[in-house]
């Protein structure tokens, strides 16, 4: 299968690792584009020539408010693939609620690839080709270094945004509780990495969110014990994430203090589920196995556009 594969040049999250291993399950032509060339598709297709009916799939990893502003063009493609990880935004108080459905339906025949259970399921219900592929983390980047662990209670990550308003709460809350709970950034890479090898208890609070953010699978593959938000039995089920046997859960502070005062007093116990949780992710979410997800998820047979004219005009667009 011939993949066009249009991907951002520059991000916090370094996902070379994931489209390396897209692009070594088929026959890929992977182009990273600026934030100019995002924002206008059209553009960046005539200027390159390309000719999109040369490809089996073509799939767009780009800005989603870029890529919705330009429904047109994009419905236009042929055998469109959507890869998306913030969809969730979708589903819950702020600015993109309800905007990924919307630009959804006007793609009738494209498939979308979301990161979250929950998420594909609610698309489908709106009549989106949506699958799920989930979130995970790059292999070459994250692993645990085996040193001392010198926070007993860590997040890494940002809070500032509308679409953090609630992590931000529950982290405030978790603070008021337990003043000892260390809340700061990194660089990605090698310092991420050193700075989540410090961290005992690696708290999550993606409250509300549907679905669980990556960082929670690079905490347990740093060999944290994830101690994190409850997405809900549907999600935790379609990832094999079993409470107090490969991470801890909590659905109020109450119950993550609870949780705490356990495995406080029983360091094995908290070992075991630090342990068994860098099992799963390293044997299902690297980036390799994640790649190869994706890349599956791309062989069935797509819709039909329900406008055949359009890749036409869409063509005679390409060549003004």
């Amino acid at each position: 299968m011939k993949i066009l594969f249009l991907v951002l040049d520059r991000q916090r999250v370094i996902l070379d690792r994931l489209y390396d291993s897209v692009a070594a399950a088929s026959d890929c032509d992977l182009r990273r584009l600026t934030d100019e060339e995002q924002r206008n598709l059209r553009r960046y297709f005539r200027a390159e020539n390309i000719a999109p009916e040369r490809y089996d799939r073509i799939v767009l990893f780009l800005r989603f408010k870029k890529l919705s502003r330009q429904p047109l063009f994009v419905r236009g493609l042929p055998n469109l693939v959507i890869l998306e990880h913030d969809a969730c935004q979708n589903y819950y108080r702020c600015k993109y609620q309800g905007r990924f459905s919307a630009f959804y339906r006007g793609l009738p025949a494209a498939r979308v690839l979301v990161s979250g259970w929950q998420v594909a399921e609610k698309l489908r219900a709106e009549g989106v080709d949506a699958l799920f592929v989930p979130k995970g983390y790059d292999q070459t980047l994250l692993r645990n270094l085996g040193g001392a662990r010198d926070i007993e209670l860590g997040f890494l990550g940002s809070t500032g945004s509308d679409r953090y308003r609630a992590r931000r709460a529950m982290l405030e809350a978790i603070k008021a509780r337990e003043p000892s709970l260390m809340a700061t950034r990194t660089e990605s890479g090698a310092d991420y990495c050193a700075m989540l090898n410090r961290i005992r208890f690696f708290v999550g609070a993606d409250v509300g969110m549907g679905e669980y953010m990556i960082k929670n699978y690079e905490a347990m593959a740093c060999g944290c014990v994830l101690c994190t938000f409850d997405q809900g039995e549907a999600e935790n089920r379609a990832l094999g994430f079993v409470d107090m046997e490969n991470l801890v859960l909590y659905r109020d502070v109450d119950e993550l203090q609870a949780k705490l005062r356990r495995l406080r007093a029983a360091p094995a116990l908290a070992d075991r589920i630090a342990a068994a949780g860098q099992a799963l992710v390293e044997r299902e979410y690297n980036y390799e196995r994640i790649g190869a997800r994706i890349a599956a998820a791309l062989a069935p047979e797509l819709r039909p556009n329900p406008a055949p004219g359009l890749l036409e005009r869409m063509r005679l667009a390409l060549r003004r």
